[in-house]
């Protein structure tokens, strides 16, 4: 059965039940071209279609590369997935307007060992990245890049189909240093502040490292030429699970890309004409992969949620539609026992009940479960942890 699809560069969000078995899809990806580069738009359409591909079928994808003669080739795909490309040909492509639209017929089979948490949406909240080297904005006069490269990140989150929900939290400055050091001495009472204020699971921190001007493409003898740099663009992740404090991914992302204006001249990092640029190009490039990562980085992870009110029998979760819940779901809990050691630092600590909640009453943002255990919930407290309880689909047959 064949399946069709138009994709853009915009990453439209489109919902396929995954197959168990082997399918065709017809995918069309598009990309702008930009300072009449027309071969780099070509290879930006095919990424944007197979990468489409894969997460409507299941796949986690990693880095998707290009074609060669039109014809792709599975050796040139990265892929952490629950699928598999059989075989990829380029049918059409075209100019249309100032974009190349490029459509694939590729070849999906999904494995059969797929991640049951994925179902499940987290919450990750995008905070407001920091800039370390606050002189090399002074190129350009771009001391908010941090502050539009998160929105930015946000926007591109929000558009791609992901097992996780950003939220944003970049409206306001924080202090990420220590988190990015080498001793690592970060401050939980952070983490528990964005979380509070976000009701996410996950909290995402980041720092641009470097955006300094690398080389002058063009001869200083050459006056009647527009100036021209090449610019790095360095960047660093982390990504923390605000209920146990721990450090769940962390990556660098580094590329760069060219500066067409002049020394002295002021750029609106808001601007289309910025993001029309190849440097923002490529930064939105980086985007879509830190995305694609982060993705592949939470999907098997537990949903977890914290209870917010208990009455008599009944809780109050933070759990809800946003995440995937459903009426008459299942919920374990676990005590939430934090240890602090003679330094101050708090330690995490869960200690699993044999409490189990149902699902009563699902709202946008939370919900509410009833106790369906055998003995009461006097045990149960505010801040203790539900997890969503994964059914094994093999467990009753026979």
């Amino acid at each position: 059965m064949k399946k069709q699809f138009a994709t853009s560069l915009s990453l439209l969000c489109i919902t396929l039940v995954h197959p168990a078995y082997a399918e065709w899809f017809e995918v069309t990806g598009m990309a702008d071209v930009k300072n009449g580069d027309h071969q780099k738009a070509k290879r930006k359409a095919v990424n944007d279609a197979i990468t489409q591909a894969l997460l409507f079928s299941g796949a986690s994808v990693s880095s998707v590369q290009t074609v060669t003669d039109g014809v792709l080739t599975q050796d040139q795909l990265k892929i952490r997935s629950n699928a598999e490309i059989q075989s990829a040909n380029v049918i059409a492509e075209a100019k249309v307007g100032d974009s190349w639209q490029v459509t694939l017929h590729i070849d999906i089979t999904p494995q059969s060992a797929q991640c049951p948490t994925s179902a499940y949406d987290k919450q990750v909240a995008v905070t407001q990245s920091q800039l370390k080297n606050k002189h090399q904005a002074t190129l350009g006069q771009i001391f908010d890049i941090n502050k539009a490269v998160s929105e930015r990140l946000y926007q591109t989150m929000s558009e791609q189909k992901l097992s996780l929900e950003p939220v944003p939290y970049f409206a306001q400055t924080i202090d990420v240093n220590r988190f990015f050091s080498q001793r690592f001495d970060y401050n939980e009472q952070l983490i528990e502040t964005i979380t509070a204020n976000t009701n996410s699971q996950f909290v995402l921190l980041s720092q641009i490292t470097d955006i300094a001007g690398v080389d002058k493409l063009n001869s200083d003898f050459a006056f009647w030429q527009s100036d021209k740099y090449l610019r790095s663009f360095k960047v660093d992740f982390a990504l923390f699970d605000a209920l146990s404090h721990e450090r769940v991914w962390q990556k660098q992302y580094a590329t760069q890309g060219v500066w067409p204006f002049k020394k002295t001249k002021l750029i609106d990092v808001y601007s289309e004409r910025f993001w029309q640029t190849d440097y923002a190009d490529e930064i939105q490039t980086t985007l879509i992969q830190i995305a694609t990562d982060l993705n592949a980085a939470v999907a098997c992870l537990p949903t977890n949620g914290k209870i917010l009110h208990i009455d008599d029998e009944q809780v109050v979760i933070n759990l809800g539609r946003m995440h995937g819940l459903e009426n008459g779901q299942i919920l374990n809990v676990a005590h939430s026992n934090p240890l602090t050691n003679v330094d101050g630092k708090i330690f995490m600590h869960q200690i699993k009940t044999i409490n189990k909640l149902q699902v009563i009453q699902v709202n946008a943002q939370n919900a509410i479960a009833v106790n369906i255990s055998n003995r009461p919930l006097h045990n149960v407290q505010i801040n203790d942890l539900v997890e969503i309880q994964i059914e094994n689909e093999n467990e009753f047959e026979l």
